[in-house]
């Protein structure tokens, strides 16, 4: 097997193909470890935060369903938003729970980096767990437009089982939150 170094490109060349408001796109030429040069489309990404939000009095959970026009239907998602330059995850994480979902987080957790689409995009997405929710005030982006749910853990299971929910960042976040339920559960 090879090692980690033993797989790394190098950059040969650089080309700029958009440079959007969100998104930047690049046409890189590599060289590959055999010595044979290559050409990656990537997507520059500035990053975002999801926030597992646990109502746990209530034993609901806070999604959003927002239409998402790439893929030209409604969406179940966990509450989310791209950082600002320079923006800590955490703070961006407060940020948009309350902006989205009008609930305030107290502590919130990390529970992992996830990188949603490695083979064209640099995105990395900061997954926070928060049980600690308090009612606070929502005040949308201008343009957006999103419906706010507290589902019973019941439905939101029923909803992964059925293949209802299908965003990469919710799927690995309530994975990661059942698995520690069920952990706890056993315990």
């Amino acid at each position: 097997m090879r090692q980690p170094e033993n797989l790394r490109e190098e950059r040969v060349a650089s080309r700029q193909l958009l440079d959007g408001r969100l998104l930047k796109v690049f046409s890189d030429t590599v060289r590959l470890p055999d010595g044979r040069e290559a050409v990656r489309e990537w997507i520059r990404h500035p990053g975002a935060v999801a926030v597992i939000a646990h109502l746990r009095a209530s034993d609901e959970l806070i999604l959003e369903r927002q239409f998402r026009y790439p893929v030209g239907k409604a969406v179940w998602e966990l509450p989310a938003g791209k950082l600002d330059s320079g923006e800590d995850p955490e703070a961006c994480g407060r940020r948009e729970l309350e902006e989205e979902t009008g609930w305030r987080a107290g502590a919130l957790h990390y529970v992992l980096p996830l990188l949603p689409c490695i083979g064209y995009s640099d995105e990395v997405i900061h997954i926070f767990y928060c049980d600690e929710l308090s009612p606070g005030r929502a005040g949308l982006d201008e343009g957006e437009c999103l419906d706010v749910h507290r589902l019973p853990l019941i439905e939101v299971r029923r909803l992964l089982e059925t293949g209802a929910i299908q965003d990469s960042k919710t799927l690995v976040g309530l994975y990661w939150l059942f698995a520690r339920l069920d952990a706890e559960a056993r315990a």
